[in-house]
């Protein structure tokens, strides 16, 4: 499915770590234990204290995904990311522009860190890219999108699973690809618009899958995630 080492099928799952204060997100990593070994930390849990918890769970062997979203002039987003850099995670988000990925693409230098392209949010469809004043719709977009990662040296994207089979066919198998919008079979589906089953996002040639609300917000988070690898490993090749 790509050209990079063996991923493990525990290690494709990404838990995003939604929630609003480190203490709550502490008690989930310690109540996931050894089932889960990858973490998103986006805005709201970084803008409370997350770089701290980011810098812990790389101490304690954990993968982190930092999902900043990066997206300023090129001297701000280069210096951003070497910072980033520092800290020992093992992705980062950057919008894909030209522009800023080559920035991010500079700052990371000399680091293991991996940039993911942003391409399309998965809570957008076309109607909602119209109302922004984009004239392409969501697979234009992507595909577009996901050229300029490759170009620009980046190491992979962020995108729906729905785009995933057509963009690895376009950008070939060495660009990792992160789906979030992964809900399990009669999964709500919340605030996303494309989603797909972790299955499925495998199937379509995901490599990573971001999942947050049906672990963290499940009744027994453990059983969930440890549900979600195993549909992964059933379908991974």
């Amino acid at each position: 499915m790509d050209g990079r080492s063996p991923i493990s099928a525990r290690d494709r799952l990404i838990v995003a770590l939604d929630v609003p204060d480190v203490a709550r997100a502490r008690a989930l990593v310690t109540e996931l234990g050894d089932a889960v070994s990858f973490y998103k930390l986006g805005m709201e849990i970084v803008y409370g204290g997350g770089l701290d918890l980011a810098r812990a769970l790389v101490d304690e062997g954990k993968k982190v995904f930092l999902d900043l979203k990066l997206h300023d002039i090129g001297t701000t987003v280069e210096r951003a990311t070497a910072q980033v850099a520092r800290i020992g995670v093992t992705f980062l988000t950057v919008h894909a522009y030209p522009q800023t990925l080559a920035a991010a693409v500079a700052g990371k230098a000399g680091s293991d860190l991996a940039i993911l392209g942003v391409t399309v949010m998965t809570s957008y469809d076309n109607a909602d890219l119209a109302a922004a004043g984009y004239h392409a719709g969501v697979q234009e977009t992507v595909e577009r999108r996901a050229l300029q990662t490759r170009d620009a040296g980046a190491e992979g994207l962020i995108l729906s699973a729905a785009e995933a089979a057509s963009v690895r066919a376009l950008v070939g198998p060495e660009l990792l690809l992160v789906t979030p919008g992964i809900r399990p079979a009669g999964g709500s589906a919340d605030d996303q618009k494309r989603i797909f089953t972790p299955g499925d996002a495998i199937r379509a040639g995901a490599n990573y899958l971001v999942v947050g609300r049906p672990v963290t917000a499940a009744s027994h988070p453990r059983q969930a995630a440890e549900s979600i690898v195993e549909d992964i490993a059933a379908a991974v090749p």
